[in-house]
């Protein structure tokens, strides 16, 4: 070849090495910057660039003239070189997780000390004095290669390079041992290997065993070359777990939407919440409005507001989960209901960081819920109402007892108070009759005012035996007129439940009638009210007849609404004591008696503090 055409191979391939490193650390240290958590790619980017570095020193030496350029060179050839291993052996403690910390620190220590000595000696560490440059054929072409007396200080570098080979052969086992072992041999064993073949190359050369330029940049392009391709490939999964993110994401807005969901987050340190624009929409932001936590508050209807700040503050306290129901007041007056429910998400350091939740729109179930109450409040009255057939009987009976004597002894009354005035005590018995009849007859009236009347649900604690009392002294004249037989079998250490006085005494009015239309046939007419204790804190009620029983075509169906037995009744009876009973926090079941007749039960919760 002509010499005008002489390609440098030494250049070439020096210069490749460097522009290749060069690459390398720019494209990690870009991914570094946008990523400062991933310190992995900040070194590997810091080793790129120390090779590169090192592969210009070392061309540097090659096309060196001089002894004292060749000497100085060599100095800060050590810069590079102690980066390349620090960070090196950071790298494999931080990506891998793996070798001996004392012996990193080790490494790292021995190598610092040999920096120092370097920039402490003339003309290095490696050479007590350079004699002459000899020029050795290199690739085709001469290359400047030392000549001189070796310095014993030397050791300290070379050292810190078995040192550094002993800790990634260690890393490399420690890999493996812990199951990985494609990363064992490929990264750690490619280091481990590379990092030997150039501590024995830089001693040979050094020591002039073998005379060749140092060539340590090619050995860490080894080494940078496993690292990049372990990282790229982190890349490129992470690219894939990207898309698959984003898919998910699409996949999990498309289910928002459809269900109405917004998304929030709520920053404890600024204070900032961030919303989608589901999310705005609900709480009445526009798109670009920036939400501080008091903006935030300030759209909670004022009813609400204290209530849901509180709930906040516990759960950023308690590092607790949030789950709250409560009405947003929009800019244009509008009421909107919404539930929300969300979760601490801790710092670093175990801190609150910030709060992540998702917010719906339940202004619909609100009002579903309000008129589903509203018809059940109106099926309890219309149980009350057709309750009085079943006491119109009993209640003429029961006020014309009391009105007749009030008339009888009012008469009385008036014939005495035209005869001698010594008759006053018999007056004053007479008019105390009255007065206690009046009072029977307004009793009467005012117990099926209360069985009759819409009122709201008032809980309070009761003894299930007075209501049992009171309504059998309710339909006392009916059983008489029956014959029905009633017995009472009441628990008297029963505590107190938790209920509505007018709600429970329609139930047990239901039962009344059910049992004693049951009997209409029965030649022995039996009726009986138990009441118990029973575990876990229940009060258990029992109403049972001497009828004919449930049959099979209604047994299982007693309490479905407009299935019934009597031949008048219209079915709602059962149903809407089921109704009463569930609205207490109890059950209602029945069952045929073994010998004749059916049962009927029903539990209530014992009074506590915590029910009420």
């Amino acid at each position: 070849m002509a010499a005008g055409h002489f390609i440098s191979w030494v250049t070439v391939i020096w210069a490749m090495t460097a522009s290749a490193c060069l690459v390398l650390a720019l494209i990690h240290l870009r991914v570094w910057w946008r990523r400062r958590d991933a310190l992995a790619h900040a070194l590997f980017a810091l080793m790129a660039v120390s090779t590169t570095f090192s592969a210009c020193c070392e061309l540097w030496m090659m096309w060196s003239a001089s002894v004292v350029e060749f000497g100085a060179i060599l100095r800060w050839l050590h810069v590079p070189a102690w980066i390349l291993i620090i960070a090196t052996v950071g790298f494999v403690r931080l990506y891998l997780r793996a070798g001996r910390p004392w012996l990193a620190w080790t490494v790292c220590g021995v190598r610092t000390l040999s920096l120092i000595l370097d920039f402490s000696l003339h003309p290095n560490i490696n050479y007590r004095v350079i004699t002459a440059l000899d020029h050795i054929p290199f690739l085709g072409e001469p290359v400047s290669v030392a000549v001189g007396v070796p310095s014993p200080w030397m050791l300290v570098g070379q050292l810190s390079l078995l040192l550094f080979v002993v800790f990634n052969v260690d890393a490399a086992l420690s890999v493996r041992r812990r199951g990985d072992r494609r990363t064992a041999w490929l990264l750690g064993g490619s280091i481990a290997f590379f990092a030997a073949a150039s501590t024995g190359q830089i001693i040979l050369s050094l020591w002039g065993i073998v005379p060749m330029p140092l060539t340590i940049s090619l050995f860490f392009l080894a080494i940078v070359a496993a690292m990049g391709f372990e990282l790229s490939d982190d890349m490129l999964r992470a690219v894939q777990l990207s898309d698959e993110l984003r898919e998910s994401e699409e996949r999990l807005g498309l289910a928002a939407d459809a269900a109405g969901a917004g998304f929030w987050s709520w920053d404890f340190r600024t204070g900032r919440i961030w919303a989608t624009e589901k999310a705005r929409t609900l709480y009445g932001f526009g798109p670009s409005e920036e939400i501080a936590y008091s903006t935030f508050l300030g759209r909670i209807h004022p009813d609400d507001r204290e209530r849901v700040h509180r709930d906040a503050q516990r759960a950023f306290q308690e590092a607790a989960d949030f789950r709250s129901e409560y009405r947003v007041l929009l800019p244009d007056g509008d009421v909107r209901w919404i539930k929300a429910q969300a979760r601490v998400v801790p710092n670093p350091q175990g801190g609150p960081d910030r709060m992540m939740g998702v917010a719906i729109d339940i202004s619909l179930r609100k009002q579903q819920e309000g008129e589903t109450a509203s018809l059940r409040f109106e099926l309890v009255h219309l149980g009350r109402v057709l309750s009085m057939s079943e006491l119109s009987t009993t209640l003429a009976h029961e006020i014309n007892q009391p009105l007749g004597a009030i008339l009888n002894n009012a008469s009385a009354a008036a014939l005495l108070l035209h005869k001698a005035r010594d008759n006053g005590e018999e007056i004053d018995m007479i008019v105390a009759d009255i007065i206690q009849d009046a009072k029977r007859a307004g009793d009467v009236i005012r117990k099926v005012r209360g069985i009759v009347r819409k009122a709201e649900v008032n809980f309070e604690p009761l003894h299930v035996n007075t209501l049992i009392g009171e309504v059998v002294a309710l339909f006392q004249n009916t059983i008489g007129m029956n014959g029905v037989t009633v017995q009472i079998t009441p628990n008297p250490e029963l505590p107190r439940v938790r209920g509505d006085r007018v709600r429970l005494q329609q139930v047990l009015v239901n039962l009344f009638s059910n049992a004693m239309d049951a009997m209409r046939d029965s030649s022995a007419k039996t009726l009986t009210f138990r009441s118990a204790l029973e575990p876990p804190g229940l009060v258990t009620v029992s109403v049972s007849d001497s009828g004919a029983g449930l049959g099979p075509a209604v047994k299982d169906r007693v309490f479905t609404p407009f299935v019934t037995t009597m031949k008048d009744g219209l079915g709602m009876g059962l149903r809407i004591c089921r109704t009463i009973i569930e609205e207490h926090g109890g059950r209602i079941w029945a069952e045929n008696n073994p010998d004749a007749g059916a049962v009927f039960h029903f539990s209530l919760r014992v009074w506590s503090e915590e029910t009420a």
